[in-house]
């Protein structure tokens, strides 16, 4: 008798999506903050060989030459965004286009890409008529609870720095005593402060 072959695809063969995406986002914190990351892991129900299977996924669509390029690439991925804005930094035309994010319910997905379809950013940012955050001290300033520009608009005049890779971002800013700190942060999320 001939073994039963299994009809369960592949892993490079299943769809990539919203789910996917979170683990490759939850992959890059996983550096700074391995609990959350961890818990984030499990509430999506996936296994540390998915999230790892999802970054390899995800890293061989940036490289690919032959992909349908940056904001398709989302757009496949997350499917239509939930929203789409005309934004204008400083002499930049761009369009902010942002999709939810089930791991973080006040948060959206913001990329922002030129008319003729470039990404110039992609990262986290508070949903719409979410409570912003509003840090006052140092110890306000939690792993996961500010995105960039919370901590910039807190603590102004914030200067941002180079991150550690394409996906951090670094920010330093003067506490109200003056205390000079650093914040880190990746796809716009608060990682940690130095």
């Amino acid at each position: 008798m001939a073994a039963a072959r299994s009809t369960t695809p592949p892993p490079s063969a299943a769809p990539f999506g919203p789910r996917e995406f979170q683990l490759v986002l939850l992959r890059r914190m996983a550096d700074f903050q391995p609990g959350l990351v961890e818990d984030a892991r499990r509430a999506l129900g996936a296994s540390l060989a998915e999230m790892r299977e999802a970054n390899r996924r995800w890293q061989a669509m940036v490289r690919s030459p032959r992909g349908p390029g940056e904001l398709n690439r989302y757009r496949r991925v997350l499917g239509e965004p939930e929203s789409r804005t005309a934004r204008t930094l400083g002499d930049l035309e761009c369009e902010a286009l942002c999709w939810p994010v089930p791991l973080w319910p006040d948060l959206r997905f913001e990329v922002l890409a030129t008319g003729k379809g470039q990404v110039w950013n992609a990262w986290l940012v508070r949903a719409p008529g979410a409570p912003a955050a509003e840090p006052r001290t140092a110890g306000e300033l939690r792993p996961w609870s500010c995105t960039v520009d919370e901590v910039a608009r807190a603590f102004p005049p914030a200067r941002p720095l180079e991150g550690s890779a394409p996906t951090r971002w670094r920010l330093a800013f003067t506490l109200p005593g003056g205390e000079r700190r650093t914040a880190e942060f990746t796809w716009g999320l608060l990682q940690r402060l130095l």
